[in-house]
């Protein structure tokens, strides 16, 4: 795994995959990563929308679309798909079947204890705060102002919108969905593609592919 604080590694060109409004949030701030701009190039966006910037003021196009586009060797991918989790790996296979490669996004302003382990192509986004002894797996997108606790596990795909909290010992299956504000309490199990609404707070498990809300959050689909 690859994690940039502040600069990223040899990497040449740089594409977002999704144009939508997060893949446009992460440009805000990739650029401000970049410290050799003759080192770094962000060519563009994949996006099923080819029309997807119209009416936005960028200067990069819309190259092509994440289910037919073929990487090339010098090119690096950024995950600029937040939800739904689903189409996040959907994604994310498909272009790792034609040999793209991913990297992690980590803002420099995170805060991170001891043993956090973090996979390939996930975005921490800023201000995000980690204790310690947690894995995140991959393509997992963590939003502004989010704390996870310790001995916290995140499935493959998850995606936490702003300021979610997570207490201690939480276990979040793949492709979970936790809108802003959610909360969950320590222990609390998350199954695979589970979502939980904003502003709920999660204090017994969730079933898989299933939907809560509230406070407590009860079941709602």
């Amino acid at each position: 795994m690859r994690v940039s604080y502040g600069r990223l590694i040899a990497v040449k060109r740089l594409i977002i995959v999704g144009a939508g409004g997060f893949g446009r949030e992460i440009l805000s701030w990739v650029e401000d990563v970049l410290t050799d701009k003759n080192e770094w190039q962000v060519i563009g966006f994949l996006d099923a929308n080819p029309r997807a910037l119209d009416g936005y003021n960028y200067d990069l196009p819309v190259i092509g679309s994440p289910h037919d586009y073929q990487p090339r060797e010098d090119e690096f991918l950024v995950m600029g798909i937040a939800s739904p989790p689903s189409e996040k790996l959907k994604i994310a296979s498909t272009l790792r079947s034609k040999g793209g490669r991913f990297i992690s996004l980590v803002h420099p302003t995170i805060s991170a204890g001891k043993n956090v382990k973090i996979g390939d192509g996930c975005i921490i986004c800023r201000n995000v705060m980690f204790t310690c002894d947690i894995i995140v797996g991959d393509f997992v997108t963590i939003n502004i102002m989010s704390t996870i606790g310790h001995d916290v596990s995140i499935g493959d795909g998850c995606t936490l919108h702003p300021s979610v909290s997570i207490s201690g010992f939480a276990q979040l299956g793949q492709g979970v969905l936790i809108g802003t504000h959610g909360c969950l309490l320590p222990g609390a199990r998350i199954g695979d593609f589970a979502t939980v609404g904003a502003g709920s707070v999660v204090i017994k498990n969730v079933k898989a592919e299933t939907t809560v809300l509230g406070v407590p959050a009860k079941r709602i689909l």
